[in-house]
């Protein structure tokens, strides 16, 4: 077994909860009502197409993506989360444990019709040697969509647990416990960034910007949370992007 010092941030954060996390997510409202409904809205026809899923957790988008039409490639860097996509979709998806912070070893250039990247960003200190490889394995005309905490959101998160050192334009790692997916209460690890460290490495991988998403939330996220509804109606919470490979 690896040493918890040489595990990636994103397996140290899953690992412990990644049970709990496949069966809240599901329904849990800023997932299901907020995030994936944004998230999907960028997504283009994927009929006929070959797609990675990059960062696949649980298994929500792969098996989105076959039931769709979608030849797909689901990766992660979480054991759980391998084994608990091959409980959900079985062998209708190419399924392999793999580091996004490690080169894409396994596709050949130009290989996929789109990249899938929903919520997986906010683990990786420097996204500009990923975008790279998104880059290099999608096709000419190829898509990229991604999405990932708010630049501004993810700071006024911040404030209001008064975490110290926090400044928007730094890119800094922070740790809070997650509520919502049982006890113990799971502590999680991400980054927060400035809008330009998000779109800067983008646009020096080669990609050119699509679409840049500030979602609102849902009238069915009304229902399900009020109170979080009229904070996320006046202050950002995701950033959802589509790219495309010239």
């Amino acid at each position: 077994m690896r040493e918890q010092a040489q595990k990636s941030i994103g397996e140290q954060n899953y690992e412990t909860f990644a049970e709990r996390y496949a069966a809240a997510v599901e329904t849990k409202p800023h997932n299901a009502l907020y995030e994936r409904p944004a998230t999907r809205s960028l997504i283009p026809d994927v009929r006929g197409q070959r797609v990675l899923d990059a960062g696949c957790g649980p298994g929500i988008w792969t098996e989105w993506l076959l039931e769709h039409g979608a030849s797909v490639t689901a990766i992660d860097v979480t054991p759980a989360f391998i084994a608990i996509t091959r409980r959900r979709v079985g062998e209708r998806a190419e399924i392999r444990q793999h580091d996004l912070m490690q080169p894409l070893d396994f596709a050949p250039d130009a290989s996929y019709d789109g990249v899938l990247c929903p919520l997986v960003l906010d683990y990786i200190e420097d996204w500009e040697p990923l975008f790279r490889e998104f880059h290099r394995v999608l096709k000419p005309g190829g898509w990229l969509v991604y999405s990932s905490g708010h630049p501004f959101g993810d700071w006024l998160y911040l404030q209001r647990h008064e975490y110290p050192g926090n400044n928007y334009f730094a890119t800094m790692q922070f740790t809070l416990p997650w509520h919502g997916f049982g006890q113990p209460e799971p502590l999680v690890t991400s980054y927060r960034r400035p809008l330009g460290a998000m779109i800067n490495p983008l646009l020096r991988a080669g990609f050119r910007l699509d679409t840049l998403l500030e979602p609102l939330p849902t009238d069915a996220f009304r229902e399900a949370d009020p109170e979080r509804y009229e904070r996320l109606m006046q202050q950002p919470g995701f950033l959802c992007v589509r790219a495309r490979r010239d």
